[in-house]
């Protein structure tokens, strides 16, 4: 038994996932919990680490499951080949990803970090830079701004920001 890799259609990867686990094949999603602005406030969202792909374990002997499903389930676009050959994935890959997903809370990806320039997009201060400082409860984030050749510090929505750049 080889693991594969799965290329699947956009967003879909959670699909296809489960679609291949019902027909009984054995497939692993490393996912990334990332910060991500929804309903106007931070949310913590469970992303692919690698969008668009999984793996899959499939035995090439005979005796092994049929390959021919996989390509026809909801949520796959196919399976990734060099060549007519699927592209094998080595074991140690997969064993070192289920440890760091299994190694305890990961800290999710920050959509702002402490220091980053960034810029108002709605309300009286719009089109101002400003320096995230940090994130104050889960619907407010303390900014700084320069007023008068003073820093300033303000809260506003996450919502209202966007990264410089």
């Amino acid at each position: 038994m080889h693991w594969y890799v799965v290329h699947t259609k956009p967003r879909q990867e959670k699909t296809a996932l489960l679609n291949l686990e019902q027909q009984g094949y054995e497939c692993y999603l490393p996912l990334l919990p990332t910060e991500k602005i929804r309903q106007g406030g931070l949310a913590v969202v469970e992303e692919p680490l690698f969008p668009r792909y999984l793996f899959i374990r499939l035995d090439a002997g005979a005796s092994g499951k049929s390959w021919g499903p996989i390509r026809s389930t909801r949520g796959v676009s196919r399976l990734v080949t060099f060549g007519t050959e699927p592209a094998k994935v080595a074991p140690c890959l997969i064993d070192t990803l289920r440890l760091q997903d299994n190694a305890g809370a990961k800290q999710p990806l920050r959509l702002f970090k402490p220091g980053d320039r960034v810029v108002v997009t709605n309300g009286p201060f719009a089109g101002i830079e400003v320096v995230y400082q940090m994130s104050n409860g889960e619907s407010r984030a303390m900014v700084l701004l320069e007023m008068l050749s003073k820093p300033v510090t303000m809260h506003i929505a996450p919502v209202n920001l966007r990264k410089v750049g």
